[in-house]
């Protein structure tokens, strides 16, 4: 429960780490927290895809339906509100994966916002930002970037070429892949978002 209502979360941990026999105990490799787009389910492809990535790295990986879906609304309702409320489902995911375990947070269009505008007040040590919306179709003045630098660590932003919400620009902590035909939806190919997430996430076990 959180102050903004019931937020559901389908945890999945892995049977075993690479590395290790099967069966055998150990703590996940990190604990991977995604959420859904404004007017969406935590069963978009893409979503499924880095899920997916995540667990064959020996990650435990939450797919998290914020309240106002929970309660089926379409409208998130106000920023401060909705990361309030996200907060709170970190932190309880947290309790949940006993183990202190690197957290890394993300989602698709409105729910890669979110991650990126709370990941430093929940500690976040990175955000998988899918299909991030850089701006509203048709107006690229009103650019969010600055949400993507308010991470404040790495981010991976996955977007399709033909995205009317705009294509973000790299940066030294934001690394953009570009699926060539690709929409705002990252459905044609959800194979190559759990490429690109997985190979992200194999990164950042490195450093």
């Amino acid at each position: 429960m959180t102050s903004a209502g019931a937020a559901r979360a389908d945890l999945a941990e892995p049977v075993t780490r690479p590395g290790l026999a099967a069966g055998a105990p150990g703590r996940p490799a990190f604990l991977l927290v995604l959420t859904h787009g404004a007017g969406g389910g935590a069963a978009a492809p893409d979503l499924l895809a880095a899920r997916e990535a995540a667990l064959r790295l020996g990650g435990a990986v939450a797919l998290v339906t914020q309240p106002y879906r929970v309660a089926e609304r379409r409208a998130p309702g106000s920023a401060v509100r909705q990361d309030e409320a996200w907060a709170q489902v970190i932190a309880a995911l947290r309790e949940r994966v006993a183990a202190p375990v690197p957290l890394i947070q993300g989602g698709r269009s409105n729910g890669a916002r979110v991650a990126c505008r709370t990941a430093q007040a929940v500690g976040a040590r990175a955000v998988l930002a899918l299909a991030f919306p850089l701006h509203p179709p048709g107006h690229p003045e009103r650019s969010r970037a600055g949400e993507l630098a308010a991470a404040g660590g790495p981010v991976l932003v996955i977007n399709g070429s033909r995205d009317p919400f705009g294509v973000p620009a790299a940066s030294t902590a934001v690394q953009v892949v570009v699926l060539e035909g690709e929409t705002h939806a990252l459905s044609r190919r959800p194979e190559a978002v759990g490429e690109a997430a997985g190979s992200w996430l194999h990164g950042l076990g490195q450093g």
